[in-house]
């Protein structure tokens, strides 16, 4: 390791298979805590190659716990995390509003590491009893359209790197890989990313994969759109900005979009936008989101329509449905 740290202080890129090399030796412990943070470090320093990204995902999809949910056909909404905004379970929301439109979710998550409540948080927060039984999560699929993948149970990667990322508290390339290496490999896929060179990036790997995207940026830097200014939407067909008055909405504060100080907080938030409870902010952030997960599936489908099908998801309580019927099957 202390070879290749050199070779990147000194701004050289790694190989595909390097990367892939140095992941499998993380999960496998080669590398002490110091040697692991320093490759975070560099990564924080300069951009990530292609290259190396793909090295690096292909490394975690071969050691990962497999599972089969490809009947299903399921989407994940996902941001990268490191935008240090510090919002509320965005994406989670999102899911279980897909989900209560009729559509199959498989979400990919896990405690927060550079804010307070990340999505594997707030499920336990509520006692969810995370699994890696596959008639488990098929039985969820079956009742409520939504399965929770909690990241370190598939990705021994990931979990042999989250003391150490946990401690750093700053994004990191695992930000990255996250969205990247759902097990499940999901038909479908939002992402959130933090910046515009992500978003192209991105947009080139799941193009190379034959995923169906979309990769979602505020330009103000948040990794999911905020409706807080102007977005950029990417998907295989074309790259749009938008501005929320374009789409009925109006703007909103990052404050308004707060996860809290604690993961008490983010959970009582998260119960109040699901009950159709909370301000108008944080109700229309979810439901954008949500709508543009759905046109991900249904490209044939107007935003506006899309948008529609996501607000009557939440505030018929289909939604919440979902959710409740979610923690009895998942507690």
């Amino acid at each position: 390791m202390k070879q290749i740290l050199y070779r990147l202080f000194e701004h050289q890129y790694l190989g595909k298979e390097e990367a892939r090399t140095i992941l499998q030796n993380i999960a496998e412990g080669k590398y002490n805590d110091s040697q692991i943070a320093s490759l975070i470090t560099v990564f924080l320093m300069r951009n990530i190659s292609v290259e190396e990204l793909t090295g690096f995902r292909e490394a975690l999809l071969e050691m990962r716990v497999p599972v089969n949910l490809s009947e299903y056909k399921p989407i994940d909404i996902v941001g990268t995390g490191g935008d240090g905004k510090n919002t509320f379970n965005i994406s989670t929301i999102a899911c279980f509003i897909v989900a209560g439109a009729g559509y199959q979710v498989v979400k990919h998550g896990n405690y927060g590491a550079t804010s307070v409540s990340g999505a594997s948080n707030v499920m336990e927060q509520h006692g969810v009893k995370f699994t890696t039984d596959i008639n488990q999560l098929r039985r969820s699929m079956d009742t409520c359209n939504m399965a929770y993948l909690h990241a370190p149970f598939f990705n021994p990667a990931l979990k042999a790197v989250a003391p150490v990322r946990k401690s750093l508290a700053v994004r990191s390339f695992f930000n990255m890989l996250g969205p990247l290496v759902n097990p499940v490999i999901p038909t479908y896929q939002l992402l959130g990313v933090y910046n515009l060179p992500l978003l192209r990036l991105y947009s080139y790997t799941y193009q190379e994969s034959g995923t169906r995207f979309a990769v979602v940026h505020s330009l103000d830097g948040f990794d999911e759109i905020s409706l807080t200014t102007e977005f950029k939407v990417a998907m295989p067909e074309k790259e749009k900005l938008y501005t929320p008055e374009l789409l009925g909405f109006t703007r909103c504060t990052e404050e308004e979009l707060s996860g809290g100080e604690t993961v008490e907080d983010a959970a009582l938030i998260f119960d109040q936008v699901l009950k159709n409870q909370a301000t108008q902010a944080q109700k229309n952030c979810v439901i954008v989101n949500a709508a543009f997960a759905i046109q991900v599936i249904c490209p044939e489908k107007k935003i506006e329509s899309c948008i529609a099908e996501a607000q009557e998801s939440l505030e018929s309580g289909k939604a919440l449905e979902m959710f409740h019927k979610f923690i009895s099957i998942n507690s």
